[in-house]
């Protein structure tokens, strides 16, 4: 028989369906359905990284824009050399109207993997 999670008496099996279905609700242009399903996966694996990761891109396309930057905000807090972290909690501030901390992120981002995408958009010419 498998293990039950006490918070939510799903086991660890549902949960990584959940997560899957949220990557595919996320890329069917469905964030809100994304974001339901994480919600219990993280509720149940706080810790999980990629589940916040996922959420918070999910928040992002929700144009949720303050859950997405908490959420980015603990993904990086957990994992400093994240740059795809840095890059989207940066693209969140950009739609935020805050142009400051998004130069400063874009940068982390470029600093960190020199993806062509993140090197343009840190504007190290300027």
């Amino acid at each position: 028989m498998a293990e039950r999670s006490a918070s939510s008496g799903r086991s660890p099996e549902t949960h990584v369906i959940d997560y899957r279905a949220a990557e595919r609700l996320l890329d069917a242009r469905d964030p809100r359905g994304a974001v339901q399903l994480l919600d219990r996966v993280i509720a149940a694996h706080p810790e999980n990284t990629a589940a916040r990761l996922l959420r918070a891109r999910a928040f992002f396309a929700a144009a949720q824009l303050r859950p997405a930057e908490l959420e980015f905000t603990i993904v990086l807090e957990r994992e400093p050399d994240n740059a795809f972290a840095h890059f989207a909690l940066a693209r969140t501030y950009q739609r935020a109207g805050r142009p400051e901390q998004a130069v400063r992120h874009f940068r982390l981002a470029a600093a960190l993997d020199p993806n062509p995408e993140y090197l343009a958009a840190a504007r190290f010419d300027d």
